[in-house]
């Protein structure tokens, strides 16, 4: 059965989304930054481990990513899922894990990478936000997109009201982007594009309709 490892650093409402998708892998360790990471409770509640690489013991980025590194190798993971893990990786940890990196990020890709992407879409005035999962590269939020969902922007939202939306939308996509990876069916092309094989287009777009 392949393995997988997951970093948080707060609530950990994604990790609790992948674990109760049932997926046909092993949930070797969740590892956060924060001492005091909320979604550590759920972990714990399934007798997964839960490691602590705080980077606030480290006086530079390349230091807490090398003891970060160390102990996703522990777990030999076949895949490294970040869920809300709000650090800033290195291009050599970045590349120690290349093609076993995901990552989901609030907003249309290529739209809104980085912080603040709701009050961000309103303030653009966008009529269609959503989430992305995609691999992880050196560029912040630039690697290919695996599979985004997506929400409509109504007229009285406010970001908080807009989060919301968007993070149900995160707790049905993240787990099954993952299902698909671990079922072998997503493939990076030459070019750097992403194919998702043996499923049907608009399930593999997973554009989310709205009523």
């Amino acid at each position: 059965m392949k393995s997988l490892v997951v970093l948080i650093s707060g609530r950990g409402s994604n990790l609790r989304a992948i674990l109760d998708a049932g997926l046909p892998a092993r949930i070797a360790a969740v590892i956060s930054n924060n001492p005091g990471a909320a979604g550590f409770a759920f972990a714990r509640e399934r007798n997964i481990v839960t490691r602590v690489v705080d980077h606030r013991g480290h006086a530079r980025r390349e230091d807490f990513d090398g003891a970060l590194q160390a102990t996703i190798d522990e777990y030999a993971p076949d895949l490294v899922v970040l869920a809300g893990f709000m650090r800033v990786l290195t291009p050599a940890f970045v590349t120690h894990y290349q093609g076993r990196l995901i990552n989901i990020h609030p907003s249309l890709l290529p739209l809104f990478p980085g912080l603040d992407t709701h009050r961000r879409a309103l303030a653009a005035g966008v009529r269609i936000h959503g989430c992305t999962v995609h691999f992880v590269t050196p560029t912040v939020d630039h690697g290919p997109i695996i599979a985004q969902a997506a929400v409509p922007v109504r007229e009285d939202d406010t970001p908080e009201v807009l989060a919301a939306r968007v993070l149900e939308q995160e707790h049905r996509l993240y787990p099954q982007v993952i299902r698909w990876f671990l079922e072998g069916r997503i493939h990076l092309t030459p070019e750097g594009r992403v194919e998702v094989h043996g499923v049907d287009a608009p399930d593999a777009a997973l554009l989310v309709p709205w009523s």
